[in-house]
């Protein structure tokens, strides 16, 4: 099985201060891992690249790109709400992180890879469409599934979200979309407050 490995160092420098949960060593303690296993033996890596103003207008409006271009500090940190922190590289780690979705999706669709991991960061499935949340700024994996279908022609995509957390941005990206099934297993109740058994979205 060939199974790509996607990252970037811009990851890294996504600073969100000390003893900020969401920090640089979520990717390093994976990547000792790997190198411990032996797993990066089989892995091949690639860069994850920078996603175009087009590939995240594919999910969140203008506005909130413009906000996030607008909020990047040149020096410090800057915080979205209580939990959601900026410093002066997260705008670049943030379009690597939706990058490496849609080049995930890139290699799969394309045959050259069967399956693919990224190991990136900001993570995505809280932020909405106008909105960052959650340690979220863009919603990786919603850009990935939309590239797929508008730029690649799939008809249907399945997205597994597991986590303790819901995924409520990716929820309302396609709570009405008939081409994307979203499954989630979280706790609930618990932050976002979202995620209940009858938050079924609407038409197919």
């Amino acid at each position: 099985m060939k199974t790509a490995y996607i990252s970037h160092r811009d990851c890294h420098q996504h600073d969100t201060g000390e003893g900020h949960p969401e920090n640089a060593r979520r990717i390093s303690a994976i990547e000792d891992r790997f190198v411990a296993t032996g797993l990066f033996d089989v892995l091949r890596y690639y860069d994850a690249p920078l996603a175009t103003d087009e590939q995240l207008l594919r999910v969140h409006t203008p506005e909130h790109l413009e906000a996030m271009i607008a909020t990047i500090p040149d020096k410090g940190f800057t915080r979205l709400d209580p939990d959601t922190v900026i410093s002066p590289e997260s705008l670049t780690a943030a379009r690597r992180a939706a990058g490496a979705a849609v080049l995930a999706v890139d290699l799969v669709m394309g045959g050259e890879m069967e399956n693919a991991f990224c190991c990136v960061r900001p993570p995505g499935h809280h932020a909405e469409s106008d909105q960052a949340m959650g340690f979220c700024l863009f919603n990786n994996i919603a850009i990935g599934a939309r590239v797929a279908i508008e730029e690649l022609g799939l008809e249907r995509v399945m997205i597994v979200d597991w986590d303790v957390h819901h995924g409520n941005g990716t929820q309302a990206t396609f709570w009405d979309d008939p081409n994307v099934a979203f499954l989630s297993m979280h706790r609930y109740p618990f932050y976002p407050g979202s995620g209940a058994a009858d938050e079924t979205g609407e038409g197919a």
